[in-house]
């Protein structure tokens, strides 16, 4: 299988749990593993000197919000994503445009103010990009963005469609509802359109575990994100 392998919320407390996964994934290319990282958290010296020690060995970064919890839910829409999607990660929703604007800003600043080379893609908490229109994406300081559907290149403003798995599965209603979806998502794959598989740090240790470690050792070929829009499977 083809994928697009993401750890989600690299944050101070997961970091570890971060580390742990990336073991069990040695047989994929470093390179193409991209990890989202949480900037506005207590980093220490020593974060900062492990997230640059993964940085050396080509890990891939991406924006990942600011804080990745809501000020405060407010309106149906985003009632309904807290409830059953988000429930309190989905930053974004409870931001206007402007505010948005500036925590991207301040998301890319953050690498550029701490050595890292500044990543080019930026993925919303939860995927939920917000009051936020594609058309100011273009003036964002990064190029591409993941959304539900998929890739968004700014800078042709091309979006690319992709299936999606995940395993953040801490009770049964979450669990069966992922499982299917990850099935038909699975299905969607093709050698020519590859799957995106989105880990979270503590999915090994709740309900979809066993199916996170199979389609693992499924992935044949971990596609850097940055040539999707001329994939083309050997």
């Amino acid at each position: 299988m083809h994928a697009i392998v993401s750890i989600h919320d690299v944050m101070p407390n997961t970091l570890g749990r971060v580390l742990l996964l990336l073991e069990k994934m040695q047989h994929l290319e470093n390179r193409h593993i991209t990890l989202l990282i949480v900037p506005g958290l207590d980093w220490t010296k020593e974060h900062l000197d492990t997230l640059h020690r993964l940085e050396e060995e080509q890990y891939t970064f991406a924006g990942h919000g600011w804080e990745h919890t809501t000020r405060h839910v407010s309106g149906f829409y985003h009632r309904f994503h807290s409830a059953f999607i988000s429930r309190n990660a989905a930053e974004h929703l409870s931001l206007t445009r402007g505010e948005i604007k500036r925590l991207m800003e301040d998301c890319y600043q953050w690498f550029k103010a701490n050595s890292f080379t500044p990543p080019d893609m930026y993925v919303p908490p939860a995927w939920a990009m917000g009051s936020i229109s594609n058309e100011d994406l273009t003036s964002a300081p990064f190029r591409y963005f993941e959304n539900t559907s998929g890739f968004i290149d700014s800078e042709s403003g091309r979006q690319l469609t992709l299936p999606l798995v995940g395993f953040e599965a801490d009770n049964a209603i979450r669990s069966i509802s992922l499982a299917l979806w990850n099935g038909l998502n699975k299905i969607l794959g093709s050698r020519k359109r590859p799957v995106r598989v989105s880990i979270h740090p503590y999915d090994t240790e709740l309900l979809l575990q066993k199916a996170l470690e199979k389609t693992l050792q499924n992935v044949t070929n971990a596609v850097d994100y940055h040539t999707l829009f001329n994939f083309k499977s050997e």
